[in-house]
C-alpha cells in the first residue's frame, strides 16, 4: 500500500510539471557527457577545551552518459558509481556510499510522437565490501556482485518533454550472490542454498527533472519491480536530488534515497545526506 501511494504522488507531481517539448537538434550523432563530483568534510581539534573529535569524510561520484538518436530510434547508456568513506576518531573508517549501475535503453521512435516500444538492460552491484556496523566487530554483509542484479525489460516508453519520462514493461530479473547467498538469493523453503534467483514480472521506471529556479534543479527517479508470483509486494528504489548551483564547479546537494526490497530487508531503508562539493564536467 505504501508503494502504491508513493507512486501515485510521484506521478501526479510529474504530470503537473510536463511542458511542451522543444525541437531536437542532436540527431544522427553521439552525444556524450561525463560528470565527476567530489564532496569533502573535515574538522580537526588541538587542545580544544569544549570537546570534540577529529573527523573526515568524502563521497566521490561519476556519471557517464552516451546518447545516439535518429528519426526512427534512439539509444542511451548511463553508467554511474558512488563511493564514500568517513571516520570520527577514534572510530574506524566506515563506508557511507557504495554502489554502481549501468543502464542501457533502446527505443523505437516509430510508434507515436510520445509513446514508443523499448528494450532495456540494467545492472546493479555494490563496488566494495559493505559492513554491518551495528555489531562488534563489524561484519561484512556484501561485496562486488554479491549481491548483483541484472534486469532486462521490454515495453512502452512515454516522454512528452525533458521534464518527465516513464516506461513500463515486462521484466526478467536475475539476482546473483556468492558468500552472502543466504541473505539475498536463498529460498528459505528449500534445504539447499541457492546462489541464483530468477524472476519474471513488471518493471516501471519514471524520471522527473525540474528546474525550480535558474540555479536550482530537482531530479527524481522511481523504480518499481514485482514478480508475477508476488504482485502484492513491490521492490522500490526512489532517488531524489535537489541541487543548488553556485557556479559551474561548486554546488550543494540534498539527497534522499528510499529502498524497499524484501530480498535485502523486510524494513523500509532510507538514506539522507547534505553534500557541499566540487563538480567537474569533462564532456
Amino acid at each position: 500500500m505504501k508503494q502504491a501511494i508513493l507512486f501515485i504522488f510521484f506521478f501526479l507531481a510529474a504530470f503537473n510539471c510536463i511542458t511542451a517539448g522543444e525541437k531536437d537538434s542532436t540527431l544522427n550523432r553521439w552525444n556524450p557527457s561525463l560528470k565527476v563530483e567530489l564532496n569533502l568534510s573535515q574538522i580537526a581539534f588541538q587542545d580544544w577545551s569544549k570537546g570534540g573529535e577529529n573527523s573526515f569524510s568524502f563521497v566521490g561520484k561519476i556519471n557517464w552518459k552516451m546518447k545516439y538518436k535518429t528519426e526512427n530510434w534512439s539509444f542511451e547508456n548511463e553508467f554511474a558509481a558512488a563511493a564514500g568513506r568517513s571516520r570520527v576518531e577514534p572510530d574506524i573508517i566506515k563506508t557511507t556510499a557504495n554502489e554502481m549501475y549501468n543502464q542501457s535503453v533502446f527505443r523505437f521512435d516509430i510508434y507515436d510522437a510520445y509513446q514508443s516500444p523499448f528494450i532495456s538492460l540494467l545492472i546493479r552491484t555494490p563496488i566494495t565490501p559493505g559492513y554491518d556496523y551495528k555489531v562488534t566487530p563489524e561484519k561484512v554483509i556484501s561485496g562486488f556482485f554479491d549481491p548483483g542484479y541484472v534486469t532486462q525489460s521490454v515495453g512502452v516508453f512515454y516522454s512528452k518533454s525533458n521534464v518527465f519520462k516513464t516506461r513500463l514493461g515486462l521484466a526478467f530479473e536475475e539476482s546473483f550472490a556468492n558468500k552472502f547467498a543466504d541473505r539475498y538469493t536463498d529460498n528459505a523453503e528449500t534445504t539447499t542454498l541457492e546462489y541464483f534467483k530468477f524472476e519474471t514480472g513488471i518493471e516501471s521506471v519514471s524520471d522527473l527533472n525540474v528546474n525550480l529556479d535558474k540555479d536550482i534543479i530537482y531530479k527524481s527517479t522511481l523504480r518499481l519491480f514485482s514478480g508475477f508470483d508476488r504482485l502484492s509486494v513491490w521492490d522500490v528504489i526512489w532517488k531524489n536530488t535537489l541541487t543548488a548551483k553556485f557556479n559551474e564547479w561548486f554546488n550543494v546537494n540534498l539527497f534522499f534515497l528510499l529502498v524497499y526490497n524484501t530480498k535485502e530487508s523486510l524494513r523500509t531503508q532510507m538514506q539522507e545526506s547534505i553534500q557541499i562539493g566540487i563538480v567537474y564536467r569533462i564532456l
